[in-house]
């Protein structure tokens, strides 16, 4: 097994040791509750409803809708199609995957006052997975635009003697101890110094100017992204019935973090001149972390079949910790001679625990309901992404984050309508969903647009519940955050089948 040396890396500025960019940290403010069959088959549209343990999760007062205590659990089956295309060539991938997303129970207490206003209690407790971070897929194309300038940027302006190692230090002391006295900026210049991409103007400790030994021309890149895990919360909720129409909630939400990415870039070249021909660069990134919000909501029976809701989600206020693993090989075509290297560290980066508030959001809701027939379901939520927050504020690195947060998201709509017809044991359900991107230039992320159907069956005091839902997205996602910053376009489909078994206790 490869063995791997630990690096806490925490003296300097955070501007020199963030692994991430401002993507990753939407990433971790968005979220899409995957729910029951029944939730996902109306597309979310639960807001005025109840009744159903992930409408609860998305409305604290739905579970005072409950007449009898009630216990479900879900599983689904993931398919992600990305068809991606990186200057003019395009590539295709799949990728599926079966898990437990949901499960749940409510207990209902009858007031038995008959005198009292307040006509039943309830608590609950609930898990679901509110986003889904398991994706795959694979650019190839030809540029002329280098990796060369991802360690160009990082090099520039820093002294040689900071990024080199000294006589007689291995690769793994060097690219320690630069990380733990410079920090995470320095180790990218290091990489690309060692690996001969980068030559000094003067070799001497002071120098500051740095080129490329790689000319320029077309450069056959290969990129493979691959990132699994989720978020998800558990769910204390409480809440009450005034009277027979109006619906209290409250939810107490834990929310954690697993997220695990790989980037492998390939990248050739047979320009006339170019010392090196051959990169490959590796990046790992390990994401953990957990967090707390609150939800207010209400469910009013304006008539017998007419219900409004309203929900405020509180902000959510995150601890993160990462780590990070990379290595980088070329191939060396000298005038002396052709050789290979290979600058792999076999260190672990340890960044600091640092916090992030992701942004709030407020959720309205009307619902029709014909009767034991059917019913016809409309939400609508609002979320400002520009008010995602790294903290501490005092930070000089935060604080220009938060700047570009500012400028590049925007607050965001998300429409929802659903409905469900009851013919006998059997109920026939449909959804549609729309939610708009969250940068100002939707150029970057694209609208989201998703439908579902689904079918129930009833029998006793269970009922047994299958749904397909698929929504599309279209991503332009850059290859890295500085140099090499061109963006492979991927065009998204997610499709779930969903099964939950919800019974009455």
């Amino acid at each position: 097994m490869k063995k791997l040396t630990i690096l806490m890396i925490g003296v300097l500025s955070m501007s020199n040791l963030i692994a991430q960019d401002i993507s990753d940290a939407l990433n971790y403010s968005q979220d899409d509750i995957q729910g029951s069959a029944r939730f996902r088959a109306l597309s979310g549209a639960f807001g005025a409803l109840g009744g159903d343990m992930s409408a609860v999760n998305l409305n604290p007062a739905g579970s005072a809708v409950f007449n009898r205590s009630h216990a479900s659990l879900s599983l689904s089956n993931l398919n992600i199609d990305n068809d991606v295309s990186f200057f003019n060539q395009t590539n295709s991938m799949s990728d599926s995957k079966i898990d437990l997303h949901q499960a749940g129970g409510v207990f209902v207490f009858a007031n038995t006052d008959d005198n009292s206003s307040w006509k039943k209690f309830v608590i609950s407790f609930a898990y679901d997975k509110t986003a889904n971070h398991d994706n795959q897929w694979f650019a190839s194309g030809n540029n002329t635009n280098s990796i060369d300038n991802y360690f160009l940027a990082y090099a520039q302006g820093l002294r040689l003697d900071e990024i080199s190692r000294f006589t007689g230090e291995t690769i793994s002391q060097a690219y320690s101890e630069i990380g733990s006295s410079f920090g995470f900026g320095n180790q990218q210049a290091f990489l690309g110094y060692e690996s001969y991409i980068l030559e000094p103007a003067n070799n001497t400790d002071a120098n500051t100017i740095y080129t490329s030994n790689l000319t320029p021309g077309t450069f056959n890149q290969q990129y493979d992204y691959i990132s699994r895990g989720y978020n998800g919360k558990v769910s204390f909720n409480a809440a009450a019935q005034y009277e027979d129409r109006l619906y209290l909630g409250i939810n107490l939400n834990a929310h954690f973090i697993n997220y695990d990415k790989f980037t492998f870039l390939r990248e050739t070249n047979s320009n006339p001149g170019s010392l090196v021909t051959n990169v490959g660069f590796e990046n790992n990134l390990l994401t953990t972390g957990n967090g707390f919000s609150f939800q207010l909501g209400a469910i009013l029976k304006l008539t017998k079949d007419l219900r409004a809701g309203f929900t405020y989600n509180s902000p959510t206020w995150f601890r993160i910790n990462e780590e990070t693993t990379q290595s980088l090989s070329t191939f060396v075509d000298d005038i002396n001679g052709s050789f290979t290297t290979n600058v792999n560290p076999n260190i672990i980066n340890i960044f600091p625990e640092y916090r992030l508030r992701s942004p709030g959001k407020i959720t309205g809701s009307l619902a029709y309901v014909f009767g034991d027939k059917g019913l016809l379901s409309f939400d609508y939520s609002r979320r400002d992404y520009s008010n995602i927050e790294f903290r501490p504020e005092n930070d000089i690195f935060f604080n220009s984050q938060n700047e570009i947060i500012s400028n590049t998201f925007k607050a965001a709509n998300t429409y929802r309508f659903g409905g469900e017809y009851k013919f006998k044991q059997f109920s026939f359900r449909g959804g549609y969903r729309f939610e708009e991107s969250p940068y100002e230039d939707d150029s970057f992320v694209g609208d989201l647009t998703g439908y579902s159907v689904g079918l129930g069956y009833h029998f006793g005091n269970t009922r047994l519940d299958i749904t397909f839902d698929q929504a599309e997205r279209t991503v332009n996602n850059p290859l890295y955050s500085v140099g090499l910053t061109d963006a492979a376009t991927i065009d998204a489909i997610n499709s779930n089948v969903t099964l939950s078994l919800a019974f009455n206790l």
